[in-house]
């Protein structure tokens, strides 16, 4: 660990926040050599302080110890290209427009990859008064069944959640085209275009 790069992430969150280092170590019920001595490399908090200083400074833990804090570069708008992710212990879903680190359940969470929707997940659609209605004959058990559905437009993105013994059906205000895409809890995500 790089004492230099973990006391300049520190400096930076704190000018960030816009306080001195006595207000810092105030809120850590430190003195302020204390953190001094953290941002001029000279040593580095205490694991038992990580908690509690990622969480003033607003930053997780592992970027303060990388001592690293890169922004992302920019993806530009298209929001075909978001990134989903969903929790395995609690079934939670996010998505991004970018690079993020997510996390849920105290886990890091990696961005799901999405397949081409073979005949098994194809999703059935139809145009009917104007809107896309979605339907498909896939497993809606409580153990494997479809979690969400997401309609992704170069400016927008719907996501619709699904419930396991419930019909799969979905009713889309017509967009044009878009990609249409299926989370299946035991075969991952799936896209078809529309």
């Amino acid at each position: 660990m790089d004492y230099e790069k973990v006391g300049h992430v520190i400096l930076t969150l704190r000018k960030e926040k816009g306080w001195t280092q006595k207000e810092l170590a105030d809120r850590l019920h430190l003195s302020d050599r204390t953190v001094s001595k953290w941002e001029r490399g000279a040593g580095c908090p205490d694991v038992s302080l990580l908690t509690e200083l990622s969480a003033l400074l607003g930053a997780n833990i592992e970027e303060i110890l990388d001592g690293d804090l890169n922004a992302n570069d920019f993806v530009g708008g298209n929001m075909k290209k978001s990134n989903y992710f969903v929790c395995d212990a609690c079934g939670n879903i996010a998505f991004n427009t970018g690079n993020a680190s997510v996390s849920c359940c105290g886990r890091k969470l990696a961005p799901l990859e999405a397949k081409k929707a073979s005949d098994d997940h194809l999703l059935n659609t139809e145009l009917i008064d104007g809107e896309l209605y979605v339907s498909s004959d896939h497993i809606m058990s409580k153990d494997h069944y479809i979690s969400f559905l997401a309609f992704a437009t170069g400016d927008q993105v719907l996501v619709i959640k699904q419930f396991p013994e419930w019909a799969l059906q979905a009713r889309i205000a017509n967009r044009k085209h878009g990609m249409l895409l299926s989370y299946c809890t035991e075969h991952g995500l799936f896209y078809q275009h529309v």
